[in-house]
C-alpha cells in the first residue's frame, strides 16, 4: 500500500471532500502525488501565460475548497503516458462507485474519445456541477 507525502496531505486539505475521498481510496491502488488543489488568481494567470491551462475560470479557484485537483503518477515520468491513463481509470472508477460526477482533463467531453480534446491536461480532475 502507498501513502501520501506530507506535502500531498497538506494540499488535499484544500480540496473538496469528494476529491479527498477519491484520493484516499486511489492511493491504496496506485502511487501518485498531489501537485495542486486550491490556487490564487496570480497562480492561475501564471499557468495560463505558460500555456499549462486554457482558462482563467478554473475550478481550482473555488473557495473555500477547490473543486479541482492535479495529480501525477509516482515516480514522475512525464513522457510515460500510460501511467496517466491508468491513474485516470482508477480515479474515474472510484468516482463512479460513489456517484461523484468527475471529469478528467484527458477526456473533457466524458465521451471516452481521447483524441477529440482541444487541450490535454492529464493531471487534472474536477467535480462537475455542485
Amino acid at each position: 500500500m502507498y501513502s501520501f507525502s506530507e506535502s500531498s496531505r497538506i494540499k488535499l486539505l484544500q480540496a473538496d471532500d469528494r476529491l479527498q475521498l477519491i484520493a484516499f481510496e486511489a492511493i491504496e491502488f496506485i502511487d501518485f502525488t498531489v501537485l495542486e488543489t486550491l490556487r490564487t488568481q496570480e497562480r492561475q494567470k501564471e499557468l495560463f501565460d505558460e500555456g499549462k491551462t486554457n482558462t482563467m475560470n478554473s475550478k481550482h479557484l473555488i473557495k473555500p475548497k477547490s473543486k479541482a485537483i492535479d495529480v501525477v503518477p509516482y515516480p514522475i515520468n512525464w513522457d510515460y503516458l500510460p501511467s496517466f491513463y491508468y491513474l485516470a481509470g482508477v480515479w474515474m472508477s472510484i468516482a463512479g462507485r460513489h456517484n461523484i460526477n468527475l471529469r478528467w482533463g484527458g477526456n473533457w467531453r466524458k465521451d471516452n474519445n481521447f483524441k477529440d480534446n482541444d487541450f490535454m491536461d492529464l493531471v487534472h480532475f474536477e467535480i462537475v456541477g455542485a
